[in-house]
């Protein structure tokens, strides 16, 4: 307990410093706007903003990027409530009781409690990932090439049974994301591959080029391709702080909602999705009239709110311990790591306490600030909601060119953006979701390089990942995982789920 403590003083240590309290302000800030701005989402923002972090200090530039994932959980609570738009995938149940409690009158109540659920769930995944985070990293010590080859196997397995739509797709998407880390130079053999004979190729593809095209400039695609429709409330939005009835029906939702969050926000492939909406049935059912929900319940928007904040923080577990990204948001902070020239996994612990203990501290530090910045800027966001996107969205597209000239000044990556954000439309629109992709090219990387490794120690005996206890096991539960995504019932259900999001 006694190094908990001494550990968490250096973390804090470092966040409070006058530039890493900047960075984090200013992440937090971006990533309410972005939530708040339903279109972009912290996706396409952190792959739009990676270029803007290479002059920054490693620690700094992470810091920003987490604020922007959890700070875009608070802002899409509240383009939910006020416009019955989820800003973010977590915030889709909260339109269901959040909007209806707004045209009631009752907005500000509703707002002040998803910012209270958020804080104490924001709270809870901070100390929880500050305690998980030591025993995770010494168990993660031991592993061996195959341990890691397996790990990563079983991570890309959630990822297809937790992914939306087709599990077929999935698995095509996955796929496609191997082959694309494969392409560039061999760094064993000196042989070229998939590279066509064109030079830029030869270093392979470029992180940033493919994340910003796949997911910033597809994203203002598929935005301008449908008509804006928005049902701002025009009810005052009252009072925010929530009154002492208020308080007491939704104590019990923040603290399950936490809980479910929390465990759920660790599983690989996006587990911190299913959240909000494994809280919401839960207090539906444990609630005396659920035909209350949908009508403006306070549970429907406390409980959901709660587990999205803590899946969002608690995802960052599996990262930060194991260096496996969970989902697309913690595959571009693999990248952004990469950039900095740090290695994702249980040496960050040791090689980097700064880094590791710093990110955590700043969690805390981001999540007071987002609920001193969301209340008594709701005036400002409302405004801002006004805002016609097809104002914004050149401004968004001018900035993605610049930043990615800025990282090489080579116009063939400007190219390439437009290129993926195209092939990302596209694949969209025919109902494949890129995000997968991302996953199967930042782990494919890694994957072949502890595959060769665990074969070299074998010497070539590919029984190593059976005979090994902790890789069979992880192996086992992969095959059961997708046997059991493949059973008609388990797709109905995950069907539903995600037909709703």
């Amino acid at each position: 307990m006694s190094d908990l403590f001494a550990n968490l003083g250096l973390g804090f240590a470092v966040a409070l410093s006058l530039q890493n309290l900047a960075l984090c302000f200013m992440g937090c800030l971006v990533g309410t706007l972005i939530g708040v701005l339903p279109g972009v989402g912290p996706i396409a923002t952190i792959a739009m903003l990676l270029p803007i972090t290479f002059g920054l200090d490693p620690v700094g530039a992470l810091i920003m990027l987490a604020g922007i994932y959890y700070g875009a959980q608070y802002g899409g609570s509240t383009t939910a409530i006020l416009v019955n738009i989820p800003g973010e995938a977590t915030s889709v149940v909260t339109t269901l009781d959040g909007h209806q409690m707004a045209r009631q009158g009752r907005a500000g109540i509703a707002l002040g409690i998803a910012a209270i659920g958020s804080f104490f769930a924001g709270t809870v995944a901070t100390l929880l990932i500050a305690a998980l985070g030591a025993p995770l990293t010494r168990l993660a010590l031991v592993f061996g090439p195959a341990e890691y080859f397996a790990l990563m196997v079983m991570g890309l397995v959630f990822a297809v049974v937790l992914a939306r739509g087709s599990i077929l797709k999935a698995v095509a998407m996955i796929l496609i994301g191997i082959l694309l880390a494969c392409i560039g130079t061999d760094l064993e053999t000196g042989q070229e591959r998939m590279t066509f004979g064109f030079a830029f190729l030869t270093d392979g593809l470029d992180f940033s080029v493919l994340a910003m095209g796949l997911f910033g400039i597809a994203e203002i695609l598929r935005n301008l391709d449908h008509a804006e429709a928005r049902d701002v409330v025009r009810q005052r939005i009252g009072r925010l702080l929530p009154g002492r009835d208020d308080l007491r029906q939704a104590a019990g939702p923040v603290l399950r909602g936490t809980a479910i969050g929390a465990i759920l926000g660790i599983l690989p492939g996006n587990g911190a999705v299913l959240g909000p909406f494994a809280s919401y049935t839960v207090e539906k059912r444990l609630a005396r009239d659920p035909r209350r929900f949908g009508e403006g319940a306070i549970e429907g928007v406390a409980g959901p709110e709660s587990a999205n904040n803590a899946g969002a923080q608690t995802s960052f577990i599996p990262l930060l311990t194991l260096g496996i990204p969970p989902n697309a948001v913690m595959a571009l902070m693999v990248g952004a790591m990469t950039i900095h020239g740090i290695v994702p996994g249980p040496g960050v612990m040791t090689k980097n306490p700064n880094l590791f203990w710093g990110m955590i501290a700043s969690m805390w530090l981001g999540n007071l600030m987002l609920l001193i910045i969301n209340l008594p800027l709701v005036g400002v966001w409302v405004s801002l909601l006004k805002v016609p996107y097809r104002l914004m969205f050149p401004a968004i597209l001018m900035f993605c060119a610049i930043g990615i000239y800025s990282i090489n000044a080579t116009p063939t990556d400007v190219m390439l953006i437009g290129a993926f954000g195209l092939c990302g439309y596209l694949l969209i629109k025919f109902g494949f979701e890129p995000a997968p992709l991302l996953l199967g090219f930042v782990l494919g990387r890694l994957m072949e390089e502890y595959l060769r490794r665990a074969l070299t120690l074998s010497r070539g005996d590919p029984m190593v990942f059976l005979e090994r206890p902790v890789s069979a096991v992880l192996f086992a539960v992969s095959a059961v995982l997708l046997v059991a995504a493949l059973m008609p019932a388990l797709r109905r259900s995950r069907d539903e789920v995600f037909t709703e999001a």
